[in-house]
């Protein structure tokens, strides 16, 4: 009965390559621009240009959030922006074309705020409120 009941079920619908896609954020290497936890808007398929960050397949680990540098003979040379954390070009070279698998289009959560914290539903900051501890550096 399980296996027919199974079978029943509606197989799962490709999602096209040009549909947005969430991508979590694991580590430290791009820290201050992004931090982990941080989730990503990313497109899978999209045009890869220096100075935008993506999401790259290294040689021998999992998939990674870089910055792309430039493109040279042997593929992208991409940069993390923490230089005491992680992997980038600098230790394995350049990045193939077709290990350059998304781009991300923007940060979905957190939101981060420039300058002050920006104020709760009461008007004041949270920072303000009694019994509330400074924020964090990264916040």
């Amino acid at each position: 009965m399980q296996a027919h009941m199974q079978a029943q079920l509606p197989r799962p619908r490709r999602v096209p390559r040009w549909v947005p896609r969430r991508v979590l954020v694991r580590g430290r290497s791009m820290e201050p621009t992004l931090y982990d936890g941080d989730q990503l808007l990313v497109r899978y398929g999209a045009r890869v240009r220096p100075g935008r960050l993506a999401v790259v397949r290294l040689p021998g680990g999992p998939l990674s959030v870089k910055r792309v540098a430039f493109r040279d003979a042997a593929g992208w040379w991409v940069e993390r922006d923490n230089p005491r954390e992680g992997v980038d070009s600098w230790q394995v070279g350049a990045v193939p074309e077709a290990d350059v698998v998304a781009l991300v289009l923007a940060r979905c959560w957190p939101v981060r705020w420039s300058g002050r914290r920006r104020p709760g539903p009461s008007g004041r900051r949270a920072e303000d409120a009694p019994g509330v501890g400074e924020p964090d550096e990264g916040g």
